[in-house]
């Protein structure tokens, strides 16, 4: 099934016209806390730091943030690069 739901998020994402940014979970570790091998609980602990004052609902939004930070990041290099 979540493949299925994968599949559904990246068409209409398409069909509207958007860039989809696609990271394995070693490279949000790695963006994040520094290193790919990080435990969620590292994970945890650096999104609370990077984003202070941010209430943190739970891992899955943890992770999520994550993964926002590590975007935001790639979006930064690929324009200084360009």
């Amino acid at each position: 099934k979540l493949g299925q739901a994968r599949g559904v998020v990246l068409c209409a994402a398409a069909r509207a016209g958007l860039d989809v940014g696609e990271y394995t979970p070693s490279v949000v570790k790695k963006a994040v806390v520094g290193t790919g091998a990080a435990e969620k609980v590292q994970v945890h602990a650096m999104v609370s730091r990077l984003l202070p004052g941010v209430k943190i609902a739970g891992p899955d939004a943890a992770e999520a943030l994550a993964v926002a930070i590590c975007h935001a990041h790639h979006l930064a290099t690929a324009r200084h690069r360009a």
